[in-house]
């Protein structure tokens, strides 16, 4: 039993098929409109004229969160703030003084980090022999 129909009859087909794409596509073109427009705005309506927003105003955290609240600091917190202030002062003196001496300040003045090693681990691991091969199982299938 032969399913398919003849060599004619197919290319007839497909010229239609190609024939019906092809007008559809021409068409489409055709009536497209000249100029898109934005939604809601009518075919051929003129455009308006441009607004200027006189009150408008950036968006800033005072805005948005509410105005800072200025809150006035109890006397232990004054004095924990001066405490703070005048060891900064003192360390920022002895720094002040170990430089004039020639003592290195800062980070330098730490010691020195210990040496990195992965060198010598690398050599260690290409000196080893490499580990045995493992042992190849037949398979049971």
């Amino acid at each position: 039993m032969n399913w398919s129909m003849p060599r004619p009859v197919l290319q007839l087909v497909a010229t239609g098929i190609v024939v019906a794409s092809l007008g559809a596509f021409a068409l489409g073109v055709a009536t497209a409109p000249s100029r898109g427009r934005l939604p809601g705005e009518r075919p051929g309506a003129q455009t308006g004229e441009v607004l200027e927003a006189v009150e408008a105003q950036p968006l800033v955290d005072e805005r948005i969160q509410g105005a800072a609240v200025q809150e006035e600091l109890t006397e232990e917190e004054k004095a924990a703030l001066e405490a703070e202030k005048k060891a900064k002062a003192e360390a920022a003196a002895l720094a002040k003084a170990e430089a004039e001496k020639g003592a290195p300040a800062g980070p330098e003045a730490v010691t020195a980090a210990p040496a990195d090693k992965i060198g010598e681990v690398i050599q260690q691991q290409t000196a080893a022999p490499p580990p045995p091969a493992p042992k190849v199982e037949e398979p049971v299938f």
